[in-house]
């Protein structure tokens, strides 16, 4: 699995499968973030069953999707407070464009 940090508590990624959540709480994350709307693409697992598969791992999910550079703000401000916890985040988008943005926002 391919991923960018950005700091030491938050990496990037592209769009993961359900097989990769394994490797994601080895690698010893506490939260996953998916800034990607549901149906975007064919054959991208859903925000439903990635949550599913992240909650069997004890990891806590989010659903923070963007279309393009806009973001909910008060998605933004749950990012902040993860972030401010200094919980170790896996955010994941389509490319880790969005997901990259996404961490812009928060520190903004």
């Amino acid at each position: 699995m391919n991923y960018q940090a950005l700091s030491p508590n938050y990496v990037v990624s592209p769009q993961i499968n359900l097989r990769d959540i394994v490797e994601i709480k080895a690698d010893g994350f506490k939260v996953v973030v998916s800034n990607r709307p549901d149906g975007e693409e064919a054959g991208q697992p859903s925000a439903a069953e990635v949550q599913a598969a992240c909650e069997d791992a004890g990891l806590e999910f989010y659903h923070c999707p963007m279309n393009g550079p806009n973001v909910d703000p008060a998605d933004v401000e749950t990012l902040k407070g993860l972030l401010a916890d200094g919980r170790k985040v896996f955010a994941f988008c389509r490319t880790g464009n969005r997901s990259s943005i996404f961490y812009q926002y928060a520190n903004a």
